[in-house]
Parts: C-alpha cells; sequence; structure tokens
C-alpha cells in the first residue's frame, strides 16, 4: 500500500499577515538611512544598483495593495508551494515594473504609499479572497506567504549588498524557509533524503530507498540563511559545501542538480 499523500502545509493567516507588515516595517527603517553612495552601489542582481533594489522592495508591497484594490479573480490557479516555479517567466516584466517605480516620487516616499495602500486593504480583504495576478491567479492568503519569501530574501540582498544588518522578522523567516523546503520536495518528491533546516522545516524528497525509522542514509542539513540562498541561486552548492554551510551525508544527498528552485 502507498504512503499517504502529505497534506499541503498550512500556515496561521493572522501570523503571514503580521509577519509581511512586519518585514516591510524593518526594510522601511533601513531604506530611510541609506545614504547616496549606498544607493549607487551595485546591488549583485543582475544590472541593479542598491536604489532599483529598494524601488522593487517597495514595488513588491505596493503592487500587492493595488492589485487588492482591483477586482478579485474567481478560482484560484496556483497555490503557494507551486509559485516558486512560475516566478522565472516574469523576470523581465518585474525589472521593467521596478524600474518604472523608482522614477515615480523618491524611496521614502514610495515605501510610505505601500505601507499605507497595504494596511488599508489588508483591513478590508480577507484571506480567501482571489487576486488577479500576473504569475496566475491565487488567494490572498496563499500569496501573502510568497510575500514573506520575497521580503526575506531581497533582506538578505540589501544587507550584503549596503553592509546593513536590517533584522529578519522570526515568523517571515519561518515562512519562507518552510514554502522553498515545500517546494524543494514538491520537485523532487520521494523519501530517500531527509532535508533539515533547523529550527524551522524537515522534508523528505528524491525518489529511491524510503526512511522510515532510526537515522536516515541521506541527509542534508543547513541554516535557514544559507538555505533561502541556496534555493533562490545567490549561492552555489558546492560553494556551501566548501564553506561548510552545508552538511550532506549519503550518496544521494548532493541536491546540486535540484538548485536552485527559483532566480
Amino acid at each position: 500500500m502507498p504512503p499517504a499523500k502529505k497534506k499541503p502545509r498550512t500556515y496561521d493567516p493572522a501570523k503571514i499577515r503580521a509577519a509581511v507588515t512586519t518585514q516591510f516595517g524593518h526594510l522601511t527603517d533601513a531604506v530611510r538611512e541609506l545614504t547616496p553612495e549606498q544607493l549607487a552601489r551595485p546591488s549583485g542582481l543582475g544590472d541593479w544598483s542598491v536604489a532599483e533594489l529598494a524601488a522593487h522592495i517597495a514595488w513588491i508591497v505596493d503592487s500587492l495593495a493595488r492589485g487588492l484594490a482591483k477586482p478579485p479573480a474567481a478560482i484560484p490557479e496556483l497555490t503557494a508551494v507551486e509559485w516558486p516555479f512560475a516566478t522565472a517567466s516574469l523576470a523581465g516584466k518585474i525589472s521593467e515594473a521596478a524600474r518604472e517605480v523608482l522614477d515615480d516620487a523618491p524611496l521614502v516616499e514610495l515605501y510610505d504609499r505601500a505601507a499605507d495602500g497595504l494596511a488599508a486593504q489588508l483591513a478590508v480583504n480577507q484571506g480567501s479572497r482571489v487576486l488577479d495576478l500576473w504569475i496566475g491567479d491565487m488567494t490572498l492568503a496563499d500569496f501573502l506567504v510568497t510575500r514573506t519569501v520575497e521580503l526575506i530574501v531581497h533582506t538578505d540582498d540589501l544587507n550584503r549588498a549596503t553592509g546593513l544588518d536590517v533584522p529578519f522578522d522570526r515568523q517571515a523567516l519561518a515562512a519562507c524557509t518552510r514554502l522553498l523546503a515545500d517546494a524543494l520536495a514538491l520537485k523532487a518528491p520521494g523519501g530517500s533524503v531527509e532535508v533539515r533546516i533547523p529550527p524551522f522545516a524537515v522534508v523528505q524528497c528524491v525518489e529511491g530507498p524510503r526512511h522510515t525509522r532510526g537515522t536516515p542514509p541521506n541527509v542534508v542539513e543547513t541554516d535557514p540563511l544559507t538555505w533561502i540562498r541556496l534555493a533562490t541561486g545567490r549561492t552555489r552548492w558546492a560553494e556551501a559545501l566548501d564553506a561548510a554551510k552545508v552538511t550532506a551525508s549519503g550518496e544521494r544527498a548532493d541536491l546540486s542538480a535540484l538548485l536552485p528552485l527559483m532566480g
């Protein structure tokens, strides 16, 4: 008899809303303090400057608020765990939108407008609301989980590009880590490899003999930030192994062919 299909992970909607708002608040505080020299630095993301990265972060939240102001879609087409695989095709369009936002107003105004718009829209919209999105229609509850990924990943990008130490909201970091771990399990279903990302996630993946008890024969373990960098292509598998940021034991524990999950 085959094993029962694992139920999709669920998230507390109130905690996710608070996580998105808190992380964006941390970023807003940081952007207010950026100097012209820091804004002009390369972001490490293609040809974007730090200023363009900061504008993109504001756009992430502003576009969510604008999406909530539009008429709802009828039926969700995409779940949160499927979202990472649908992002690559939109890279050019998103980059264009970020540049347009940058030309629109000073960064501080962009952040204030985005924060105010999001707060107003979240106050009148429930998680069951279906958003009409470029990437595929999603429930608000699911889409908010994906916003934790965007905000945590870009907080890390901003820190590395500027030398800042913008804090990571624990709930946002946990949701981001778990969503990307579940995406790996979706991409490579199976039970032969156990991926541990303490303290937030443990998933089994990759076809092969299924582990049932005792110490798994194939184990990968890393910290949340390294995992997020691996899953989004900021760090390569070999680089993380060489730096002892990842431990991998067992003949099936090489995840290099499965990463990154999103660019």
